[in-house]
Order: structure tokens, then sequence, then C-alpha cells
């Protein structure tokens, strides 16, 4: 699918979600959220700071509350994506238009402007290089394959970490063996380990 560089666009290119989407979309411009387009999807902003995402899948739709760890989710409706891995992101999923229940969903995007304006954030904690381990298994693969150490040096800081953390996660040696071979063409290909849900 091709990257959207407009919410009608993003809409278009999710034409088997358009209606609700286009639904959402007006309950959150219907507050005082500035829209732009942010890795390839809509995101809501106040004052410059994330607020909410607007996602689309091949089954399911979305809101991601930026800081949606601080909602009250008195419906219960909110989800952690990646458990144990995401802290303040939160994601209310959606399958038809019939889920969508306007009032409930409009009062949680309004609750998340206000903890914006409280400044209710988790800010990320900003690392540098000698805090990456580098697991043996993956060590060896960069010390033994050029074109592997080259796209490896050329990922972000934060890509680095994640493949990492990914192999020295992993409890036995075969996992972490076939976690390896899983990450090397994505790795290759300059791909970060969780683009796929950052890019939603």
């Amino acid at each position: 699918m091709k990257k959207a560089t407009s919410v009608e666009e993003y809409i278009e290119n999710n034409a088997h979600f358009s209606d609700v989407l286009n639904t959402l979309r007006e309950l959150i411009l219907s507050t005082n959220l500035d829209e732009a387009i942010k890795w390839s999807a809509p995101v809501y902003s106040y004052n410059g700071k994330n607020v909410i995402g607007l996602a689309a899948f091949k089954k399911h739709f979305c809101l991601w509350f930026f800081n949606g760890v601080f909602l009250k989710d008195k419906n219960n409706l909110l989800v952690n994506a990646q458990e144990g891995k995401t802290k303040a992101l939160r994601q209310m999923r959606f399958d038809t238009l019939d889920d969508i229940d306007k009032p409930i969903v409009l009062a949680y995007i309004k609750e998340a402007i206000e903890n914006q304006k409280l400044g209710k954030e988790i800010k990320p904690v900003r690392t540098t290089k000698k805090d990456i381990t580098i697991p043996d298994l993956l060590k060896n693969e960069i010390n033994t394959n050029i074109d592997f150490s080259n796209a490896f040096k050329d990922l972000t800081l934060s890509k680095q970490r994640e493949y990492c953390n990914y192999i020295i996660d992993a409890k036995r040696e075969p996992t972490k063996i076939k976690r390896l071979d899983k990450i090397k063409p994505m790795i290759l290909n300059g791909i970060g380990l969780h683009d796929k849900y950052k890019n939603c």
C-alpha cells in the first residue's frame, strides 16, 4: 500500500473502512486538535503534542491514545497492543461502525485532550549507545557478514536496541537462533522490529 500524504488519501487507501474512519475523524475534528499525517497515518495533536492516532488494519480499525495509560477507561475499551513493552500508548479497537458509541468515544477523546493540557505524559527515556548490549549471536553475525554489519549500523539507535533486546529476551538458545533468522532479512532491508505496529 502506498504511503498517504493526506488524511483523505489515507482513508482512500483503506476504502474498506472509509465510513468508519470518516466517522472517527469527524468526532476528533469536533474538538480543537490539529490534524496531520505522521508515520504514514492520521495523527491529532494539541500544541504540538501527539494526542490521538487513527489507524486501519485489514480486519479492524482503531484509535491510538498516545498517553492512554492516564485515561480512566471506565468502559474498559482500551488495550495495550504490546503488553510489557508499551508504557503510555493505548488502543481502542473496533470491528464495525456499530461498535462506535459516539458519546463514549468523544468522552475518551476529550479526556485525552484534558490530560495533555495538564501535562500528563510519559516522556521517552533517552539512552546512549553504551546502553546497548549486543548479544553474542547478533555480534557474531555482525562480525562475519559485512552487508549485515553495515545494515545494522545504519539502523537508528532505538531500532538497534529493539533487535538486541528481542534476542536477549529469548530464554532458550534455539529460540534465540530462530529469532535471529527472523530478523536478519528485516535488518538487511532497514526495517525496524516494531515498524508494522507504528504504521498500522
